[in-house]
């Protein structure tokens, strides 16, 4: 069959391929000289045969633990990340019970002072608010030294006597400051770093104590865990001046 004249017009006009434009329309069928035939000589493709299904080379898999995962080329790309992992800080070490270095206030100084209340000389009198000790003396008089006292939660009030006294006192932390602070020694040996300082005298039965400190930065503040300290010089003063039996009032 021949290229109609319209047709063999466009066959001319495609130049050397004319022939075989000639070849492909001898290969159509009857009633496709539409469409059909233009997309036979555009494409070489005779659109009566079905489609041929194309091998899709294979997708390459992303490593078991890769970041993110295969995407095609062509699409948008979307990254698969890892669960995000929850991190805690790591906690620092509990504090100690003391406060930047530094050299009591001079009211916190041994001194003689005036002293007015009902006690009796020889009483101990602990003005916890104040931050004092006063050991009453004769004539409206009292020896007042400086103290670190409980702080927020572990202050208390009342009347004890003193049942004993310890030169250069050994240390076991009682359970209940044990649980608050289990990074503490169980008990420590008596001596220039040891945490009740030079002297001890011990208030009835309980776990409160006057004692000396390593620390005489903290007097005249709220610091300890209920216990009365002062400067290990003080505290020898005191050691000597009172004994065994001696009343003890806080307030």
């Amino acid at each position: 069959m021949k290229l109609g004249p319209s047709a063999l017009a466009f066959a001319l006009a495609l130049g050397p391929g004319a022939a075989h434009a000639q070849a492909m329309y001898n290969q159509a069928r009857p009633g496709q000289y539409g469409g059909g035939f233009i997309e036979l000589l555009m494409t070489g493709r005779d659109p009566g045969q079905p489609l041929r299904q194309v091998r899709q080379p294979p997708q390459p898999s992303a490593p078991a633990n890769a970041a993110y995962r295969y995407v095609d080329p062509f699409d948008e790309p979307q990254v698969e990340r890892e669960p995000e992992r929850r991190r805690m800080a790591a906690l620092p070490a509990a504090p100690h019970e003391a406060v930047p270095l530094r050299e009591p206030s001079p009211e916190y100084q041994r001194q003689i002072v005036s002293f007015d209340g009902p006690e009796a000389p020889g009483t101990i009198v602990i003005d916890t608010p104040s931050r004092f000790l006063y050991l009453v003396q004769p004539g409206g008089q009292a020896i007042r030294y400086g103290i670190g006292v409980g702080r927020p939660g572990f202050t208390w009030a009342g009347v004890k006597t003193i049942t004993a006294k310890r030169e250069w006192p050994g240390w076991t932390p009682p359970p209940q400051m044990l649980k608050r602070r289990p990074d503490l020694p169980r008990h420590m040996e008596g001596g220039p770093d040891n945490p009740l300082g030079a002297r001890a005298l011990y208030l009835g039965s309980s776990l409160y104590r006057i004692h000396g400190t390593n620390e005489p930065h903290t007097i005249g503040q709220n610091v300890s865990s209920g216990c009365i300290r002062m400067m290990n010089e003080d505290v020898m003063d005191l050691y000597e001046r009172v004994r065994v039996g001696t009343r003890v009032k806080v307030i």
